[in-house]
């Protein structure tokens, strides 16, 4: 099993099948857009349009668990990354990435990768949110922007830490794009 043999919702609710994306190396990121994070939507951008001509593609899933900063209809949240953010990497329906409720796609991607790679800034901003973090089952998702690296034959290579740099991802991204 991996990544492409998952079906997901677009942010029309049209069904994808991920195997489109097959060869391609994916970033797939849980958002937000009233989150202290959310201004990595332009960093995120800046991933992608460097990249995608090399085969990369950024997945993103609004998820509204953490402390409900994704607030608004799927309509909404693509008006207010594109208006704010200029975002132009593809844009899924809003979804659970943990609970009883998860995406199914989560789920396996969190019992390929339980554990997340981090930094001094990531460990700094996971000590601010410990109080506020919602979930806290070995493997769950920690916050808003948590990042999977998927390499070209649909197998998670790493995860990121939500606030870990993303200038720091580039390096195994441009690893993965080989």
């Amino acid at each position: 099993m991996n990544v492409y043999d998952f079906k997901v919702k677009d942010a029309k609710g049209n069904l994808v099948d991920l195997a489109a994306f097959d060869g391609k190396v994916l970033l797939i990121v849980n958002t937000a857009t009233k989150c202290g994070l959310t201004p990595q939507y332009e960093q995120l951008e800046a991933i992608y349009e460097k990249y995608r001509d090399c085969g990369f593609e950024i997945l993103d899933f609004p998820s509204n668990q953490f402390l409900k900063q994704a607030p608004g209809t799927d309509e909404e949240i693509a008006e207010f990354c594109t208006l704010n953010y200029g975002t132009t990497f593809p844009r899924f329906a809003k979804v659970d990435v943990n609970g009883k409720d998860a995406d199914p796609l989560f789920v396996w991607l969190k019992e390929q990768l339980p554990e997340e790679q981090g930094d001094e800034e990531a460990e700094s901003f996971a000590k601010k949110v410990k109080a506020l973090k919602p979930f806290s089952k070995k493997g769950d998702i920690t916050w808003n922007f948590g990042k999977f690296l998927i390499g070209r034959d649909g197998n998670p290579i790493a995860r990121f830490a939500p606030a870990y740099a993303l200038e720091k991802l580039e390096a195994d991204i441009e690893k993965a794009l080989g």
